[in-house]
């Protein structure tokens, strides 16, 4: 059996140091990094979403950034078919894909593929159920619609990927069993994946989480959502609903404080760091570095170098 291509993958939450890592990585091993950022897919959000610069990039190619307006809709089954592709390529080329950022669901979708089921589709009723998730708030009706008829597969399922809720809900509606209860088959993923995640101590990290935050407000953080509002993305497009976005719309409605909205977004940003260590603790085969040590570049070395020869 031919053996699968094998990608290296750094995790860990916002402000853990990912840029700086990956790049001396992606240098020293001849590596492209392919972005797992749920944010950074976006053109026009760049200060909120805390893009790398063409500075910090320091001339590695990145994939997957970019890639998306900030009104239309971008499912993780879009993310995974197009980072899969994104690869590939990078691959054919004879080099290193390294997958950078926080989005576990991304992660997961990449190591877990999740089967659609066996069970024969139904053409009508899933145009049914896409079109009302086109609909304002739509997706998150659906979404709480399956957590009632089946809760196991939309704890499973984020609420933007819509093509598997509909999948489950079709299901669900076809046979009155659970998607969930179905037999099931894990779709087959072309890679093999080496992960490593960054932590490091938490009040840290809140700490380079609120340093973050400030220098996003002044190099013009305000600017840009206004700017988006203006040229017609909706308050309550799926890219809005974003750290940095969504807090910061209010204010510029004139619905609350400036200081109260930066208080939000501080309080949502370390909520946010903490659930993508939680999620991360829930993958199989991790290594866990803490980014503020000496030592953290060459333990990640040796972790990726390692999954080469295995």
């Amino acid at each position: 059996m031919e053996r699968k291509p094998t990608c290296w993958v750094l995790s860990g939450p916002t402000a853990s140091g990912k840029t700086a890592l990956s790049i001396r990585l992606a240098k020293a091993h001849n590596c492209e990094i392919v972005c797992m950022d749920s944010m950074q897919i976006y053109r026009r959000m760049t200060i909120g979403t805390a893009k790398p610069t063409p500075e910090e990039m320091d001339g590695v190619p990145h994939h997957m950034i970019d890639v998306a307006a900030p009104d239309e809709p971008f499912s993780v089954a879009r993310y995974q078919e197009m980072a899969e592709a994104a690869m590939a390529d990078i691959i054919s080329r004879g080099r290193k894909p390294l997958l950078v950022g926080g989005t576990g669901l991304y992660l997961r979708a990449l190591r877990h593929p999740m089967g659609m089921g066996m069970v024969a589709g139904d053409d009508a009723i899933r145009e049914a159920l896409e079109n009302e998730a086109k609909e304002t708030d739509g997706r998150f009706r659906l979404h709480r619609r399956l957590s009632e008829v089946d809760p196991d597969a939309a704890a499973r399922l984020h609420v933007n990927d819509v093509r598997r809720v509909v999948r489950a809900l079709e299901v669900y509606q076809l046979t009155g069993v659970p998607f969930s209860k179905q037999p099931q088959v894990e779709a087959e993923t072309p890679f093999r994946y080496r992960v490593a995640t960054l932590t490091m101590d938490r009040e840290k990290l809140y700490q380079r989480i609120e340093k973050r935050v400030d220098m996003m407000l002044e190099a013009g953080l305000i600017g840009e959502v206004r700017a988006l509002l203006e040229s017609g993305v909706p308050a309550d497009a799926q890219a809005m609903k974003g750290l940095g976005y969504k807090e910061l719309v209010p204010y510029l409605r004139g619905e609350c404080t400036l200081d109260k909205a930066v208080y939000e977004l501080k309080l949502g940003t370390r909520h946010y760091a903490k659930r993508q260590l939680t999620w991360m603790r829930r993958e199989e085969d991790v290594l866990w570095v803490d980014s503020l040590q000496p030592d953290a570049y060459e333990k990640l070395e040796a972790w990726f170098m390692q999954g080469e020869e295995v």
